[in-house]
């Protein structure tokens, strides 16, 4: 079946759609109806204001699961092996990411212990293993509806992906909800009349499970009784509730509700999700399968900006690279859309390609809507997405800058720290999206000739760089190159001069070259967020104990631990770790690493020197004997060009190998350790 013409678009309203029902129902989730009833009344609105909305488990598993397709195969022919070592790729170890309540209590937490001790998904979220009460909690629909994103307008072949990803976690009914729900945002492209999308939803699974019979029952009931959907909620609660079924999140009582919203919201967008927070239990995860559903039915156009505006296009999640935990909805739109054509094997349509296909600048506005979170400092500024002639995609951000006593700075905020949070939910960490060395360019226009400048801000050093102001009026390119350093890059944009009332317009927001810096722990130090939740400085880790004293970080494992930083794009590059291993064998630098299970380790393990390949196992692609000991201090340097890896000891080449099958040609780099490991890291720099 053909891709809409408007496919980009709607998977960005399906995005957004489901972020802002994870947002709406997130702080009340697990409460009871009566309980919402009696604090809050009708709902019409978001509940909470936060700084920025922090991580959650309802949009990492979607967000992250679907890079299967790129890791493995972007055909039909994936297997949910496949899809499970995903999970076990970007999931770090019982922290973050999802619900870690125990084996046999929690459904990941169960089904992701199965696959990191060999037991490959189907059998791994199976309730033959499992057990049916583990195997059919909600998470089967959850984190499952980007499978039907990326495949507009042919929910059985949505079905059919959804039903290997969900089975990697769940089982049983679980499955079926996955399927589900994959069915009706794949429909909801091409249908907008819920009844219709629903029918399709429930077609692709068995008509003897209980899901399919919950599910007729809240149809009956709802062609009885069309009116209110109190009393729908009245009758799931009474033959449908939680009393009925095991579990901490069943998934039949929660389905049920993402019915009556679909059927009584009648297709608009506001009174769906309302009305699906008002019917509580895990209203996150319910409200945010409803509003994708129906993003995707009514576009943006049918989404209040109300809804949109305190978002701005941002996504935090908590994946095992930091790299990849600052998001961007409109971005996403495009990588979603873009496994879409390839899934359907369509071409790209030309006048996106370079969108799709990640080479466009990092950061343009070819969506309606998309602000991709620009905000204002030192003065008031109103933004807007505009029709633009001469801008990349045909349109621009328009920032109307008033004038003031301060310079106005319009900015991209590009690292967070816990202060930037209200809390610290599925704990959050990260590293920056530029770094020093690395050129920051803006193409920009104004109303009227105004001297902008561009801008960098340096977290560690408190004050801004700046590269050379121009007079702008027409379209214009701004750079800043960043010079080698030890910094932090918090935020970079375009300053405004005190006094001046201008409009600005921005095309794009790009970085270019290759990062050249130093990530010293003495100025990194450790980031302190809520209760036991701490990160080193510009970091994230699968594994292991990670920790910061006396100017330096220190990292520790059982069996093993990574600490990740730099870039996911980082391609030919060269990185030193200054480090004293103290106790064990093992101990090695980390490049290209694509997440948990893929990249590449070098250095000190055992009496040797050695060069690892890691896709699930580790595999040696070079090693010699060599002499080392714990106490000492050592520069240990692994290099990448191409598909050559070099090891150097203090300066020293020792060990090159070259990796010819399927090669990593990007990463970043960290440190990783074995086996009852213990090594101080005083700072890493990249070349």
């Amino acid at each position: 079946m053909q891709i809409p013409a408007d496919y980009i678009e709607r998977v960005y309203a399906g995005w957004y759609g489901k972020i802002i029902g994870i947002r709406h129902g997130s702080n009340i989730e697990g409460w009871s109806y009566e309980k919402i009833a009696e604090t809050y009344g009708e709902i019409r609105d978001y509940l909470f204001r936060f700084k920025n909305f922090a991580a959650d488990d309802d949009s990492n598993g979607p967000i992250f699961f679907i890079r299967a397709l790129e890791d493995s195969t972007c055909t039909e022919e994936i297997t949910p092996k496949e899809m499970g070592e995903g999970v076990l790729n970007y999931v770090p170890w019982e922290h973050g990411f999802f619900w870690w309540g125990g084996y046999g209590n929690s459904t990941e937490h169960t089904a992701y212990l199965n696959l990191a001790h060999g037991i490959d998904a189907p059998l791994s979220g199976s309730a033959e293993l499992n057990g049916e009460a583990v195997a059919e909690q909600i998470g089967g629909q959850i984190f499952i509806d980007t499978w039907g994103l990326v495949n507009p307008c042919d929910y059985r072949r949505a079905a059919r992906y959804a039903a290997k990803m969900a089975s990697v976690t769940h089982g049983g009914n679980g499955i079926y909800g996955g399927m589900f729900i994959a069915a009706c945002v794949s429909a909801a492209f091409a249908s907008r009349d819920v009844h219709e999308v629903i029918q399709a939803g429930l077609s692709v699974i068995p008509e003897d499970c209980q899901y399919r019979r919950m599910a007729g029952d809240v149809l009956r009931f709802h062609q009885d009784h069309p009116e209110n959907w109190r009393d729908c909620f009245a009758f799931i609660k009474a033959n449908y509730g939680y009393d009925r079924y095991p579990g901490a999140c069943h998934i039949i009582p929660n389905a049920a509700v993402v019915l009556l919203s679909l059927l009584y919201g009648g297709g608009d967008f506001s009174r769906s999700i309302n009305i699906c927070n008002m019917c509580g239990w895990d209203t996150d995860c319910n409200v945010a399968n409803v509003g994708c559903i129906l993003g995707v039915m009514v576009g943006l156009e049918g989404i209040g900006k109300s809804w949109r505006e305190p978002i701005g296009d941002l996504l935090v999640c908590s994946s095992v690279l930091g790299c990849m935990n600052l998001r961007d909805i409109a971005n996403d739109a495009f990588y979603l859309a873009s496994l879409g054509y390839r899934v359907a094997g369509e071409p790209y349509p030309e006048a996106c390609r370079e969108l799709l296909e990640g080479t466009a600048p990092r950061f343009s506005f070819a969506l309606p809507e998309s602000t991709h979170t620009f905000r204002a400092l030192g003065g008031n500024c109103a933004f807007s997405n505009i029709a633009c002639e001469n801008a990349y995609g045909g349109r621009c951000l328009r920032a109307e800058v008033e004038a003031g006593s301060w310079p106005v700075e319009v900015y991209r905020q590009t690292y967070y720290r816990p202060e930037d949070f209200s809390d610290d939910r599925y704990t959050p960490s990260f590293t920056p999206e530029v770094f020093p060395g690395q050129t920051v360019v803006l193409r920009v226009r104004a109303d009227r000739p105004v001297s902008l400048r561009p801008f960098a801000h340096d977290a560690y050093a408190g004050q801004n760089l700046y590269g050379e102001a121009a007079l702008v009026e027409g379209w214009t390119l701004l750079r800043l190159e960043l010079p080698p350093s030890d910094g932090c890059i918090q935020r970079v944009g375009v300053e405004v001069p005190a006094g001046e009332r201008a409009t600005v317009y921005i095309d794009y927001l790009t970085y270019e070259g290759r990062a050249r810096y130093t990530l010293d722990f003495a100025k990194a130090g450790i980031e302190r967020w809520t209760g036991f939740h701490t990160e080193l400085g510009q970091t994230s880790n699968s594994k292991g104990i990670w920790e910061f004293r006396e100017g330096a970080a220190y990292g520790s494992c059982a069996d093993h631990g990574e600490l990740f930083t730099g870039g996911r794009d980082f391609g030919d590059y060269r990185v030193t770790a200054h480090i004293r291993p103290q106790t064990g064998r093992s101990h090695m630098v980390m490049i290209r690493a694509q997440g948990a299970i893929r990249g590449y380790w070098a250095g000190f393990r055992g009496d040797k020197l050695v060069i690892l390949k890691n896709r699930r196992t580790l595999r040696a692609l070079a090693e010699a004997p060599f002499s080392w000991e714990n106490g000492r201090d050592y520069a240990l340097t692994v290099e990448v060009r191409g598909e050559e890896i070099r090891l150097l000891v203090d300066g020293e080449l020792l060990l090159t190998a070259r990796d010819g099958d399927e090669p990593y040609l990007t990463g970043c780099y960290g440190l990783a350790l074995e086996q009852g490991s213990r090594c101080r890291i005083l700072r890493f720099t990249v070349e």
